[in-house]
């Protein structure tokens, strides 16, 4: 996900630099809103994954 986060990124500053406003202000804010997701989506597993587990035995 991060990768799309950087994709979109890059197209919207290749789009700023030839003028294109629209295009850069939507895969800006296309690549903020992967970009959190993504940190909401590391912090979850961050958290869960670190958590105790019972032995199983």
């Amino acid at each position: 996900m991060l990768r799309w986060t950087v994709v979109f990124l890059i197209v919207a500053i290749i789009a700023a630099v030839f003028g294109f406003g629209g295009i850069a202000t939507g895969a800006a804010s296309i690549a903020k809103i992967l970009f959190f997701i993504f940190i909401v989506l590391f912090l979850v597993s961050l958290i869960f994954g670190r958590s105790p587990r019972g032995t199983g035995v």
